[in-house]
């Protein structure tokens, strides 16, 4: 039933087609009748390319050809291009049979003769813009004749002369004569890219360059900004000539205006999309061109753009493209990235996002910074700069601040290698203390059996046991004082709580680096619980420690730096012997061929029953940073007191004022030594 009435359909066409170009033939005396028959012809063509095949079978397309060329009456010309123009742009076949030199000469004639109106002229260009597009023997053949040297023309003189009146632009026959050239032109050097008739379109940048500087209205910025992307697109060439001529710095101060208004208008933020791509189109394939993009920050604003809600996908990835290429071999614009919190806002497009080419795009914004780490880690040695002016002087101190910056990230690693070094060796001395204290207060109960009567030498030897045992620790510089007990049984017990007290000071020491590295300065105690730590944190976490080893320093592979703490801890197992379990590689040592992010590095490590010396440091500073994190977020508040425990042990009434003046006095003597 439907393939009767698609033939029923087409025998209808076919009947028309014919009956219409009979009329055409028949009415030569009556253009109105010719008009409407050609409008009626085209309504059919349109998107229709069984019909307009047809049409060229009966010789119908070679007759309104030359109808066009013939006929004395200007509405038949105007009405005669615009059908072959649709029936070219609806049937390939019929734009080859038209592609010809001849037809382009005869256009030619349209668009130069002084009886030719706005509207002839425009339909002969709509004409061109068809034979053109997508046609490379098209694009030779307006090169060959001459026909893109009258396009250009028209492109500096047309607009001018209607006054730069753009409140009607929908009926100004004159900006709809300029629009089309515009369009032409752009399909005259693009798809398929055409370099030859690139470089004959790159004559007009100046006027292109006035225009933008003199107008921002969307009505000639976007036809301009589509004709210059597509003119300069993959040409070096052209690209260097557009730079020379100041056309990249004209583009630059559209966008900063655009920018101005786009917190008002939705239509300039609009516009300013379309500059952008205009941008990276200049600088695609010469990225050291982008640094005469660093005097206007246009990054920043390049970000700022990139932070609006209202963008779709294609958008917000031409907008990253721009900011990659413009940070590609750029410092200036690479340090802009980084100051204006350009590195969050490329992970957040790649965790959130789920379109491959805007993560593409985002990962290679993200190289380009690791790129310029790797370099300025080569060049923290090079102070010596040549400056010449004031101008220099300033972008050579940003220059020294980042390196001093990424220096002091570097530092840091180091810094971690060396407090857990000291951690390994006060662990050891601490040890140490105590078997000597335990060995004393040995040596004191033996004392105490041999002589029990003596209360009084009891309660000297037992408060130099007691008092001697005093640690210092170096990572925060506090004294870490044993309790006091009365009792000669409970010495070991004391000691043994030194010891403890010891490690748990050395290892609350390894949040102070993470702080450090926020805030400039170490502080001075920290009461940190890691198992409090919310959900919410774990944003805050990508940023820490984790991040900073393995992105901002890449050339510190992480399995050598195992390697290197699981040599260093051997070392050391020879004189302790609860070492033994530190050379063994954890699931962290072994995950280097695994996909992971911080996040999922850290619940790796939490599920690892045996980690080694150096995850487990990096878990629990992650477990203390989270802390951190939470107490931060809270408010700020007041850091709780630390509790030191007392161990008391009563005393007789009878006995107590005979052996206070004697614990006084030996505690004075203490603390005088």
């Amino acid at each position: 039933m439907n393939t009767q009435k698609v033939q029923k359909n087409q025998c209808d066409m076919k009947t028309d087609l014919n009956l219409l170009l009979e009329c055409l033939k028949y009415q030569m005396d009556c253009p109105l009748s010719q008009k409407e028959a050609l409008i009626t012809i085209y309504s059919i063509c349109q998107q229709n390319s069984e019909a307009s095949e047809y049409l060229r079978e009966i010789g119908g397309l070679m007759f309104i050809n030359d109808l066009a060329k013939s006929s004395v009456h200007c509405i038949v010309k105007e009405a005669a291009l615009f059908t072959l123009g649709i029936i070219i742009e609806s049937n390939v076949y019929c734009q080859q049979t038209l592609c010809t030199s001849a037809l382009f000469e005869d256009l030619i004639l349209f668009l130069i003769e002084k009886d030719s109106g706005v509207n002839l002229k425009r339909m002969s260009v709509y004409v061109i813009l068809v034979l053109v597009s997508n046609n490379k023997n098209g694009q030779t053949y307006v090169r060959d004749t001459g026909c893109i040297s009258l396009l250009l023309q028209l492109f500096r003189t047309t607009l001018s002369t209607s006054g730069k009146s753009l409140s009607d632009e929908n009926t100004d026959p004159c900006y709809q004569l300029w629009s089309s050239v515009c369009s032409t032109l752009c399909a005259c050097v693009n798809n398929p890219q055409n370099e030859d008739n690139q470089n004959i379109c790159c004559s007009v940048f100046p006027y292109a360059k006035e225009w933008l500087e003199s107008c921002t209205e969307p009505e000639i910025v976007r036809p301009i900004c589509s004709f210059l992307g597509l003119t300069v697109a993959n040409n070096s060439y052209v690209q260097k000539y557009f730079v020379s001529i100041g056309g990249l710095d004209t583009l630059a101060k559209v966008l900063l205006e655009l920018m101005h208004d786009s917190c008002l208008n939705h239509s300039s933020m609009k516009l300013a999309v379309v500059v952008t791509k205009t941008l990276d189109a200049c600088i695609a394939n010469n990225s050291a061109m982008g640094v005469v993009l660093a005097k206007y920050h246009t990054v920043s604003e390049l970000l700022k753009l990139l932070s609006n809600d209202t963008l779709s996908t294609g958008e917000k990835m031409s907008i990253i493209l721009t900011i990659g290429h413009c940070t590609e071999v750029c410092e200036e614009n690479q340090c802009e990235l980084l100051q204006n919190n350009g590195l969050p806002l490329m992970i957040q497009v790649l965790t959130e996002s789920q379109d491959e080419e805007l993560i593409k795009a985002a990962t290679f914004v993200l190289q380009n910074c690791k790129q310029m780490t790797e370099q300025l880690s080569l060049k923290l040695c090079d102070n010596s700069l040549n400056v010449n002016n004031a101008e220099e002087l300033d972008v050579q101190v940003r220059k020294r601040c980042l390196q001093d910056y990424w220096k002091k990230a570097k530092d840091i690693l180091h810094r971690i290698n060396s407090i857990e070094k000291k951690n390994d060796e006060e662990r050891v001395q601490g040890e140490v203390l105590a078997d000597e204290s335990s060995v004393a207060n040995s040596e004191a109960l033996q004392s105490h059996e041999l002589n029990p009567a003596d209360p009084k030498e009891c309660t000297e030897g037992t408060h130099k046991d007691v008092c001697c045992p005093q640690l210092t620790s170096k990572l925060n510089n506090q004294v870490l004082a044993p309790s006091v007990t009365s009792a000669p049984q409970n010495n070991e017990t004391v000691n043994a709580m030194d010891a403890a007290s010891t490690r748990q000071t050395a290892q609350r020491s390894i949040p102070c680096l993470v702080t450090e590295l926020q805030t400039g300065s170490v502080p001075p105690s920290h009461n940190i619980n890691g198992k409090t730590a919310c959900g919410n944190n774990q944003s805050g976490l990508q940023t820490g420690l984790h991040f900073l080893v393995t992105f901002f320093l890449p050339h510190l592979d992480k399995h050598s730096f195992c390697s290197e703490k699981t040599d260093r801890v051997k070392s050391t197992s020879a004189t302790s012997p609860s070492h033994k379990m530190s050379d063994v590689r954890c699931l962290g040592c072994t995950a280097g061929g695994l996909s992971l992010n911080s996040k999922t590095f850290t619940r790796m490590l939490q599920s690892c029953l045996h980690r080694c010396e150096h995850h487990r440091v990096i878990l629990e500073a992650e477990e203390r940073y989270r802390g951190e994190l939470r107490r931060v977020a809270a408010g700020n508040s007041s850091r709780s007191a630390t509790h030191h425990e007392m161990l008391l042990t009563p005393v007789k009434k009878d006995r107590l004022h005979k052996e206070i003046p004697t614990f006084r006095s030996k505690k004075d003597s203490f603390q005088s030594k």
